[in-house]
């Protein structure tokens, strides 16, 4: 399934880096909830990631609905963009809390088209 698919669905994330953990390559800490959709597959062969925004606790699994995807266009990687059902937030404010990862690449946020 393309990532596009997602755009409005709900999904349950798996967390591999949970809200303050570190990044074992770069040493970041993750400043949200960082996780994958199991049984997935993404454009890096891996399966696909999430960010969680929204939920303030570091968590192992979550349940949310996909408000955006962050296409990286200099890498084959999308991420989907997932919250609590009925929470929103703006192109900005998913800029702002995804930039301590994707500032490293040239992405777009892509939405559903309402």
């Amino acid at each position: 399934m393309e990532s596009k698919e997602y755009l409005g669905k709900v999904v349950e994330v798996k967390m591999d880096r949970p809200l303050g953990s570190k990044h074992p390559k770069h040493g970041f800490i993750y400043p949200v909830n960082y996780g994958y959709i199991p049984n997935t597959v993404s454009g890096d062969g891996e399966e696909l990631d999430a960010y969680v925004l929204g939920e303030f606790e570091p968590l192992d699994t979550f349940t949310g609905k996909v408000i955006a995807i962050i296409h990286r266009v200099n890498d084959n990687d999308d991420k989907l963009v997932v919250v609590r059902e009925g929470k929103n937030y703006t192109d900005e404010q998913i800029r702002a809390l995804t930039e301590f990862q994707e500032q490293y690449f040239k992405s777009e946020i892509i939405r559903p088209n309402v």
